[in-house]
């Protein structure tokens, strides 16, 4: 007999009354003032631990190794000078000189506001203020600490300032290091690693160069290397990863609007940190939709979201696990079903809010949740919402690796479907593509198998399909799993059996009773065996924590709509409460 289904939790809450949408206006980001504050008063403590360095270097330290030997350093260079290295160090001492880095970094900022589609005001700003306050610092150090050039011929004019710091070096340091910055955390694929690392030695290249041509001692080079790497540390911490600077909020002279919009970002953002990554799928998503998308976010609150783009190699994973180790406070997804599993199963127990926009053909997830399928109504919907814990389920089998599924996965007859439709006939017709290669596969040949579930027996059954659900309406409004719910702790199994026109009109009799009761059927609406093989029996429901699968023959697979590398086994359990989703008042 199908087990019973053990108590359910209350369903989600109803919907909430909307608020009205309130006038916008400018306004700087949330703890600008604040932020300001902490990097002058660091900048401060910057500039003192570098001139006590620097006095301590031209006094009591001066006949101290390393500062008896910097001398002679400098001579052997003098003395090694060639032709070649010459012309070499004359390059690497122009990438650090003043209107070199000037110019660099308003290039940089341009291109950092005017070139990407999204305007990344955050990492400009980052770039030029650090840029700036490590100049500061120089000219402040360069009128504490007087300290002479060394005592060889020098091939460039000395300028009219101390020889600590090296200028140059700590410029270079600033926005090469900077850029470095941006570029391994923007970045991604192999070029990463590698332009990241081009740009840290540049700095190394600019030191180098300005020891050759006899500017500075090596206490200086380094000196300029330490001054420019704590400005970054200071402007990176409180724009790029303090919590201080969030985004900015539109100001609304409703008060009951404006906290409402405010206390959603800060609720959505479960680091609190109010950054948005946004995970699309290119191919179900054009520039008109990202803007649109943006301008929602942008009114809730995200003044900077991240476009993440998924790939045919990585359907939104990896992309998703980046962004929580970037710091992102919440994670939308624009995409189908198989997008939203592969964010899903980086989300997993992470406690990251999900805001998901339905864009691909079925959404099974989002119709279950009731959300709007429209993908701007649904993202506006979700950020004016409240997170709640749904549950995930986790799978394995041959062949196939874990992970997690949010809405649906099985074998058997709705696999074939998925393994049959063609991407072109979903971008055309919608999910009404997978009615026509349903009816291509419903002579898909019948399984047999061994269930097992929790701590019951065993038990052999035939089936056409077998379905393992986490909600249970499927496309077209069709309900497979009356009884499912994605908050209840619990999965579903539908084992489907039918023979004969007697026994499909069996089971989409018994289905359509289950699915208009909004119940689990009873055993009346289920007939079954309590001790054969199921024979006979068109549809059985069952309900479980952890199911072991195990057919006698390779099957096709699916998970969340997506097919799957065939095989003989799976095994689901339930995962409660693993991903936690914005759902807007009066969701499911």
């Amino acid at each position: 007999m199908p087990t019973a289904a053990p108590e359910r939790p209350a369903e989600l809450p109803g919907r909430r009354p909307g608020t009205d949408r309130a006038g916008r206006s400018f306004a700087l980001p949330r703890g600008t003032g604040r932020a300001a504050a902490r990097i002058g008063a660091l900048t401060v403590c910057q500039g003192a631990v570098m001139v006590g360095c620097g006095l301590l270097i031209t006094g009591p330290a001066r006949g101290l190794w390393p500062m008896t030997v910097e001398d002679d350093v400098d001579e052997g260079l003098a003395n090694a000078r060639t032709g070649t290295l010459t012309t070499l160090s004359f390059f690497g001492s122009e990438a650090g000189n003043t209107l070199t880095v000037i110019a660099v970094t308003v290039l940089a900022c341009a291109g950092l506001i005017l070139i990407p589609r999204l305007p990344m005001w955050r990492q400009a700003a980052f770039l030029a203020v650090a840029v700036s306050l490590q100049s500061l610092v120089f000219l402040v150090i360069t009128e504490a600490v007087d300290r002479h050039r060394p005592e060889v011929h020098r091939l460039d004019a000395s300028p009219p300032t101390s020889s600590y710091t090296s200028g140059h070096t700590g410029a270079a340091t600033a926005v090469y290091g900077g850029l470095a910055v941006l570029a391994l955390s923007r970045l991604r694929g192999p070029w990463r690693r590698i332009v990241g690392g081009l740009l840290l030695v540049v700095p190394v290249v600019v030191a180098l160069a300005r020891l050759y041509r006899g500017m500075h001692h090596p206490t200086d080079v380094m000196g300029g290397l330490v001054n420019g790497s704590l400005s970054l540390l200071i402007v990176g911490r409180a724009l790029l990863t303090d919590v201080t600077v969030t985004a900015a909020a539109d100001v609304s002279p409703a008060p009951s609007s404006a906290s409402t919009r405010t206390g959603t970002a800060t609720r959505t953002g479960a680091s609190g940190e109010g950054r948005a990554a946004v995970i699309i799928n290119p191919t179900v998503t054009g520039a008109a939709d990202r803007e649109t998308l943006h301008g929602i976010l942008d009114r809730h609150g995200y003044r900077a979201p991240v476009f993440i783009e998924t790939t045919a190699e990585d359907p939104g994973t990896g992309q998703t696990a980046g962004a929580l180790r970037d710091g992102a406070g919440l994670v939308v997804v624009c995409g189908g079903d198989g997008t939203l599993r592969a964010a899903a199963d980086a989300l997993a127990g992470s406690g990251v809010p999900l805001a998901v926009v339905p864009c691909g053909t079925g959404n099974l997830l989002a119709r279950n949740l009731g959300l709007p399928l429209s993908p701007t109504d649904a993202l506006d919907a979700a950020l004016r919402g409240t997170p709640h814990r749904l549950d995930l389920g986790r799978i394995e089998g041959d062949a196939l690796p874990a992970t997690h599924f949010a809405a649906m996965s099985g074998a058997g007859l709705d696999a074939a479907i998925m393994e049959h439709t063609n991407d072109r006939a979903k971008s055309v017709l919608g999910w009404p593509a997978y009615v026509l290669a349903g009816i291509g596969t419903l002579r898909t040949p019948r399984m047999r198998l061994t269930v097992r579930l929790d701590d019951a027996p065993a038990l052999r059954r035939t089936a056409r399909m077998v379905l393992i659900g986490n909600v249970g309406t499927v496309q077209g409004g069709t309900t497979l799993l009356p009884a499912a719910r994605p908050d209840d702790g619990l999965l579903d199994l539908l084992l489907l059996d039918p023979r004969g026109i007697g026994g499909w009109t069996r089971a989409l009799a018994t289905l359509v009773r289950g699915g208009a009761k909004g119940v689990r059927p009873s055993a009346a609406d289920t007939p079954s065996t309590e001790d054969g093989d199921g024979d006979g029996v068109p549809v059985e429901f069952f309900t479980f924590r952890r199911a072991e699968l195990t057919f006698d023959s390779v099957q096709s697979r699916e998970l969340d709509g997506d097919p799957v590398t065939r095989g003989r086994r799976l095994t689901a359990e339930v995962r409660p409460g693993a991903l936690t989703v914005l759902l807007p008042a009066g969701g499911e």
